[in-house]
């Protein structure tokens, strides 16, 4: 079985969701499994810690996580059109992982979620993308020939599956929203063994 690392951070449940769902669209390919993994909040204290290991949910992110999979789906909140500063602080620290080519050929592609419909879903996903060509990465988007692409009313793009949690912060996703974020899943996981069995 060829892994497949979905990575996201979640601050209350809707990205969480997505990933779920892009996981559960990986395992639909045969001969792929997701690996899901989370990041550790950050603090403006620089005492303050978190636990070795979340109270709930997948396991932190180890950088042998990133060198085992084959492939990687990355998540988080849109924070003013960017990623949250967990994920971008995880990702600043992978100055290793980029030197030895970890992910360097390897299939990647973004998801988030914002609580408006134009709250900067695009440009999120967008700067996602940058440091994931900076590993040498190939960056996958979801076609137009994904039908809920077309009619959904709330998140989804052709940057990658998104979710509006509205005002309320509703973490649940849409019919669509849902499907684009399988769909996306099933994508990786397709080319992802595509090219592990290339190499």
């Amino acid at each position: 079985m060829h892994e497949i690392l979905v990575l996201y951070y979640s601050h209350r449940g809707s990205v969480r969701a997505l990933a779920e769902h892009i996981a559960a669209g990986i395992h639909q390919v045969p001969g792929a499994v997701a690996r899901v993994r989370t990041v550790p909040r950050v603090s403006t204290v620089c005492e303050a810690v978190e636990d070795d290991i979340p109270a709930d949910g997948p396991p932190y992110v180890e950088v042998r996580d990133l060198e085992e999979c084959v492939g990687l789906a990355l998540g988080s909140p849109t924070r003013f059109g960017n990623m949250a500063a967990p994920m971008k602080y995880f990702l600043d620290g992978l100055a290793g992982a980029w030197l030895n080519g970890a992910l360097a050929g390897k299939p990647g592609c973004v998801f988030t979620s914002s609580s408006s419909l134009h709250g900067g879903q695009e440009s999120t996903l967008l700067s996602m993308m940058l440091p994931l060509f900076h590993h040498g990465m190939l960056v996958l988007g979801l076609p137009f020939s994904e039908a809920a692409l077309g009619t959904t009313q709330s998140g989804g793009t052709p940057y990658g599956p998104s979710h509006v949690s509205g005002s309320e912060g509703d973490p649940v996703p849409s019919t669509d929203e849902v499907q684009l974020a399988r769909a996306q899943g099933r994508r990786l996981a397709e080319v992802a063994l595509r090219l592990a069995v290339a190499r």
